[in-house]
């Protein structure tokens, strides 16, 4: 099923301007990202290296095209410049992987949780029954941000990803359609 690629705007309480609008990302991007995706603290847990040319970010942003995930830069409303992104992967029927990253200038301000929200609220209204997220065990601020909004950890696969910084274990979190319409009804 192919899904569209458009920009995402927050579902739920409109009394209050929205700070991040979602827009399909763009190769250009990397441009913004460069910084980000370089660092090899920010990319600690990624499952590849930091990038060292951002001609080679650029390509990686433009192979988007060619997989199976839809990825957003998330901005601030009124402006242009990418301050992270969301991605969403179909892995069969109903279910879905997410990601994200945040430029580490942009955190502490509630940004990834209302992108990654916003992505929920698309991939749920698009049909979606089940969307997962696959974080490394260290990764405590991936971690935080998953419980926040209502994932529950549903396992450990064991020496799961050979990385950059060796071969890690994945912890698997989870959050179903009537989960979130319930959280998000309160």
């Amino acid at each position: 099923m192919a899904f569209p690629q458009a920009a995402l705007t927050l579902i739920g309480d409109t009394s209050k301007p929205h700070r991040l609008t979602l827009r399909p990302r763009r190769p250009s991007d990397a441009d913004a990202l460069f910084l980000t995706m370089a660092d090899p603290e920010m990319m600690r847990w990624w499952s590849r290296a930091p990038f060292e040319y951002v001609e080679d970010l650029r390509e990686y942003f433009t192979n988007d095209d060619q997989s199976n995930w839809r990825s957003w830069a998330i901005v601030l409303s009124g402006e242009e410049l990418a301050v992270g992104f969301v991605a969403a992967g179909q892995k069969r029927e109903g279910v879905s992987e997410i990601g994200y990253l945040l430029a580490r200038e942009a955190q502490g301000h509630g940004y990834a949780r209302e992108a990654v929200a916003m992505l929920i609220d698309q991939l749920f209204a698009e049909g979606q029954r089940r969307i997962f997220a696959d974080t490394d065990p260290d990764n405590q601020p991936s971690i935080a941000l998953l419980t926040r909004l209502g994932f529950t950890l549903e396992g450990r696969l064991r020496a799961e990803w050979q990385t950059h910084i060796g071969v890690r274990d994945s912890l698997i979190y989870g959050l179903l359609a009537e989960e979130w319409s319930s959280r998000t009804a309160g």
